[in-house]
């Protein structure tokens, strides 16, 4: 059996840190991702994508499951797995996972992400729909995810979760406050759920975002991080043994240890300066 993505239990900045940080030049430094069976819910864009294509040059058997048929089509020609699935509907989730395991029984390893970014004038009640909708995407849709899975990965005594939140859950950005609150929701919820599988078998690995080259984001930020590096750097930590309970890559650093660092008022405000883009807002 190959081994366990995040078997350390030692808090961050300590021996897990250094384990990510050390060169991984030697084969018995690394977790072996050739034979996995990996399922990406949000998978159809983006980062998801990129990940999934990554997880299958390395060897892995890999299903994505998302919303958009033509997606799904897509990656289907690619030689995924595919399977609509809706996160904010229980009942498409439920048939989803049913779908997964009767055609792959030996499932190890589910990333959620899926997710919604809305921006938000909270001077402005209209904002409700947006927020309500990004919680039940960005949240709940974890959630689900997780509940539906965890049977079946609890069962077979071994198993990752991998849940996607982002830099902004420990830097917010204040134009997307619920974006913001659900990121950093479900790194609360990993910890939690980290905590109650603990002597399961099935760990809990946080992956965290910076701002990533795709869906436009490289039109608004200039600072975005390529794609292809951000998804180079994470096969690489994923691969570090023991793995790191959450994937921080080098871009990400900032966001991630702000309060630490002292830095963390200042750049809230320097973020709070996109405000100016709502209507009546002076910069």
């Amino acid at each position: 059996m190959i081994a366990l993505f995040g078997m350390d239990s030692e808090h961050h900045g300590s021996r897990r840190e250094l384990t990510r940080r050390r060169p991984l030049d030697r084969r018995e430094d690394l977790v072996d991702l050739s034979n996995r069976t990996v399922l990406i819910v949000g998978g159809t864009s983006g980062i998801g994508r990129e990940l999934a294509r990554r997880f299958a040059a390395a060897g892995s058997t890999v299903a994505v499951g998302g919303r958009s048929a033509e997606a799904l089509s897509e990656l289907a020609t690619e030689g995924f797995g595919t399977f609509g699935v809706d996160v904010t509907d229980g009942a498409s989730v439920r048939s989803a996972r049913d779908a997964v395991l009767a055609r792959y029984p030996e499932l190890d390893t589910v990333v959620t992400m899926s997710g919604v970014m809305l921006m938000e004038d909270l001077r402005d009640p209209a904002h409700f729909p947006a927020a309500e909708a990004t919680i039940d995407t960005n949240l709940v849709g974890t959630i689900r995810i997780i509940d539906a899975f965890t049977p079946h990965l609890v069962g077979r005594g071994s198993g990752t979760f991998i849940t996607v939140t982002s830099g902004i859950a420990f830097l917010p950005f204040p134009p997307m406050p619920s974006y913001a609150a659900s990121k950093a929701a479900v790194h609360a919820y990993s910890e939690a759920l980290r905590a109650q599988l603990d002597g399961t078998g099935v760990d809990v690995v946080e992956l965290v975002p910076p701002a990533v080259a795709t869906a436009g984001q490289e039109k608004v930020n200039p600072h975005a991080l390529p794609l292809d590096d951000f998804a180079t750097e994470v096969m690489q930590l994923l691969s570090a043994n023991p793995t790191p309970h959450e994937i921080l890559v080098k871009g990400v650093h900032m966001h991630r240890w702000a309060e630490r660092d002292g830095t963390y008022a200042d750049l809230v405000a320097q973020r709070a300066k996109a405000l100016s883009m709502f209507p009546g807002r002076e910069g």
